[in-house]
């Protein structure tokens, strides 16, 4: 739901003991229920947020946690699942029981990194205009839901930054269950300028552009629409590694632009190692193959 904050000014009389009259006006405040999801070109939206997991269940709790507490909630909730165990499904089932959105959990069996396909599966699953995509290792700001409709634009996708998150810090954090205070200045945190959020000179910072290879994956947003045209994920990319600018390039090959985000849309990485890169290689050529040729469509994708 969409708080707005309304101001009201109220005028009153008050009679002296002289018999003299003053007038004073007093502000109040007060919030109403809105739940027009509105854009910056002042369109209604349906907004579906995309979270992807794999077998990291402690980690999927803080994400969805920090879900629940969102200024602006998001329509539905669907969660890709490249074949967690029960534990994850534990995670998912208790966030249904909270949720006040729907909840969608998709899944298939473990077969190793098939993300692009569980994806595509998972955006089968909604009507919603509009898709905010995040992994299940990334922690939000309050407002990120906010911040990222308030930055949707026809013609564009959105490419959001993250905080990287010490070792130590989120050690702590997934022993507690609780995802605390992140200091800008706190040591170990990394890509520090983008745990500010200064929605003033966010426009300032806007950066758009025809770039793809900046994309990352665990903060971004499209329009389903637009999702739909290039045919969605690549399910040729096999194992980790570039099947978000892959996507991108045929976005931009499509006639979209990138918009850059900064100071807004704020959230913060889970520390973990790296996910085994065998494939990268070859995904990042596959990549290069789409920008060369002015690919926009993938013929094993969300239509195959």
């Amino acid at each position: 739901m969409f708080l707005s904050y309304i101001h009201v000014y109220c005028c009153y009389c008050i009679i002296n003991r002289n018999g003299t009259i003053r007038v004073k006006a007093r502000l109040f405040g007060f919030s109403i229920i809105n739940n027009n999801r509105l854009n910056n070109m002042g369109d209604r939206m349906s907004v579906a947020l995309l979270v992807t997991t794999y077998n990291w269940p402690e980690a999927l709790k803080l994400v969805l946690d920090s879900v629940l507490k969102q200024n602006v909630l998001p329509d539905e909730v669907i969660i890709a699942d490249d074949g967690s165990g029960d534990s994850t499904k534990a995670v998912i089932d208790a966030f249904k029981k909270k949720a006040p959105m729907p909840v969608k959990h998709f899944w298939h069996p473990d077969e190793g990194f098939r993300k692009t396909i569980i994806i595509n599966q998972a955006i089968t699953g909604t009507a919603s205009d509009y898709i905010i995509q995040i992994d299940g290792d990334i922690v939000l700001h309050e407002l990120f839901i906010k911040d990222h409709i308030s930055e949707a634009e026809k013609g564009f996708y959105i490419r959001g930054s993250r905080v990287l998150l010490p070792e130590d810090k989120t050690a702590r954090f997934l022993r507690s269950g609780i995802f605390g205070r992140v200091a800008t200045f706190g040591r170990g945190v990394r890509n520090r300028f983008n745990s500010l959020r200064i929605p003033v000179l966010a426009p300032l910072l806007i950066k758009k552009s025809k770039r793809s290879r900046n994309l990352i994956g665990c903060n971004c947003a499209f329009w389903k629409a637009d999702f739909l045209k290039v045919n969605g994920y690549n399910n040729e990319l096999k194992g980790w590694g570039h099947e978000d600018i892959e996507l991108a390039a045929r976005f931009i090959n499509s006639g979209l632009s990138q918009k850059k985000v900064k100071l807004k849309a704020v959230c913060y990485h889970l520390h973990h190692p790296f996910n085994d890169r065998v494939h990268e290689n070859i995904n990042y050529r596959v990549y290069l193959d789409t920008l060369k040729h002015g690919i926009t469509y993938c013929t094993n994708g969300y239509y195959h």
